[in-house]
């Protein structure tokens, strides 16, 4: 019975050895490295999240491929409204281009027109130069294809006074500039 006490009492001191040594090794581990332990788990932990959305955007995307695929009625009528819209697009730029195509041909009209009567102009010994600047004709009262209205000069109001040099130094306000000083530097 003896040899049963001292094996039971013998237990606890080699359980609280091992505690202590257990304590020791993991306090001074700690004490050495526990900010880098720190940071290392943190760091673990954000980049276990990132990859934990990425994984689940990709099982997502694998998720509406396969119902994408499925369907092949929705591939269709999707395939169908994008050639429809093409050719819409196509119809309209055929159409600006016929109208481009005919503005075209309007003006080489009109500067052949202009050309043959330049031409029985100087056969009948005018001017043909008056004629080149022609106003509008009063057969066309509709919309003109420019916009331009001509002004005259002496509507215009000058930016400036008639006496204004930008090289005089007059008239500037405070922002004047003065050249440096000629001659050697009197550095020292």
């Amino acid at each position: 019975m003896e040899r049963e006490e001292d094996s039971l009492s013998a237990r606890p001191a080699l359980e609280t050895e091992g505690l202590r040594f257990l304590h020791v090794t993991v306090g001074s581990l700690l004490a050495s490295y526990g900010w880098y332990i720190v940071f290392s788990c943190i760091l673990l932990y954000v980049v276990f999240q990132k990859l934990s959305a990425r994984l689940r955007a990709l099982r997502q995307r694998q998720l509406e491929r396969a119902a994408a695929s499925v369907e092949p009625d929705v591939v269709v009528k999707r395939q169908e409204a994008l050639a429809a819209a093409r050719l819409k697009m196509q119809e309209e730029l055929n159409a600006q281009i016929e109208k481009h195509k005919e503005k075209l041909k309007q003006l080489e009209e009109e500067k052949r027109r202009q050309k043959i009567e330049m031409w029985d102009s100087m056969q009948e010994g005018k001017s043909y130069k008056g004629n080149a600047k022609k106003p509008q004709e009063e057969d066309s009262p509709g919309p003109s294809t420019s916009s331009v209205v001509v002004k005259r000069k002496s509507d215009r109001k000058p930016l400036r006074g008639g006496g204004y040099n930008p090289l005089s130094g007059e008239g500037g306000g405070s922002c004047s500039w003065r050249p440096g000083r000629r001659g050697p530097s009197s550095g020292g």
